[in-house]
């Protein structure tokens, strides 16, 4: 039986595994790395989009109002040229109508962009975070606050078998 000379052979072995140890771990940090800012990039896509929906239907919500504003005036307008003694023509209730159905819709449309945006309001990318969180607690161990409390024993309450000197308040026996 042959056996490898002290210090021998064995030694090319372990900087391979080291090498090989940390090549892995550099590829699994780059993986996680590479996921970490694929969520992010989900995340911001969809909170980007929710604000976008928001803002889309926000700006409907000023169109109806706007225009909503122009049959008002425009109401107002017939409604002064009918209280002047000219013609007796009613035409202005078909623009007060008109206005009260595109308020309704204004009202309708800003509390839809007024919850859209408040769904995707703040952009922040939560999951992503919380992930890199955990990843960097696994990666760096338990913190200072969460390391394990050391267990004292309590004395022990049996009778010694070395006699004592009962000793006074002052440490006098």
């Amino acid at each position: 039986m042959s056996t490898p000379p002290p210090g021998g052979g064995s030694r090319s072995d372990p900087p391979q595994n080291i090498a090989t140890a940390i090549a892995d771990i550099s590829d699994r940090a780059s993986a996680l790395l590479r996921e970490e800012v694929e969520l992010i990039q989900a995340e911001m896509t969809e909170k980007v989009t929710r604000i976008a929906r928001g803002a889309v239907v926000g700006v409907v919500a000023g169109i109806f109002f706007a225009t909503a504003l122009l049959f008002v005036l425009i109401g107002g307008a017939w409604l002064i040229y009918f209280y002047l003694p000219v013609n007796d023509f009613a035409y202005f209730w078909g623009f007060f109508v008109m206005a009260l159905i595109l308020v309704v819709l204004g009202v309708i449309a800003g509390l839809i962009a007024a919850r859209f945006v408040k769904r995707g309001a703040p952009p922040v990318p939560t999951m992503a975070i919380e992930e890199a969180r955990r990843i960097r607690d696994t990666v760096s161990g338990p913190t200072p606050d969460q390391a394990p409390v050391p267990v004292r024993v309590a004395p022990s309450t049996a009778p010694s078998a070395a006699p004592s000197t009962a000793a006074g308040p002052g440490g006098e026996a």
